[in-house]
């Protein structure tokens, strides 16, 4: 686990496989705004491919966030061209062989911390960046 996230106190897991349906298993709030790590599970090992968040900080600094929160972002948010992960990340599981993902999601933004979601991305993608050279395979960019 990367240590910028231990201070986050409201968090939570959950896996998807190819079978499942995203709706169902993801046990994320649709009132926090955080960010959210997925990873390939291949046998005892943990391949981390995306990092996502979701919340904006507005100049008088109150949170902006969409109807959902961080649910709605990790069921519907798009990815691979196609409209919600429902049904993209089925579809480039498949592509990739992979048959369950695990994702890690923690609210940034709270009663206790008060922490922008983009910028705990940036930093998981940095130390991701420093240690691999390269972003994780799902993120196109940052």
């Amino acid at each position: 686990m990367y240590k910028e996230l231990k201070k986050f106190k409201v968090n939570n897991q959950f896996s998807f496989s190819i079978d499942d349906n995203l709706d169902d298993v993801c046990n994320a709030p649709e009132t926090g705004s955080g960010i959210f790590l997925v990873y390939a599970l291949e046998g005892e090992e943990k391949d981390l491919i995306m990092v996502g968040s979701t919340g904006t900080i507005q100049n008088d600094g109150t949170l902006k966030s969409k109807n959902g929160g961080l649910f709605d972002k990790i069921v519907n948010g798009h990815q691979f061209a196609k409209t919600g992960r429902k049904y993209s990340w089925p579809a480039q599981m498949k592509l990739e062989n992979i048959a369950r993902l695990e994702v890690h999601w923690y609210d940034t933004f709270n009663e206790k911390n008060k922490v922008i979601p983009t910028f705990v991305e940036g930093q998981i993608l940095q130390n991701f960046f420093d240690e691999n050279g390269k972003l994780p395979r799902w993120n196109v960019a940052f």
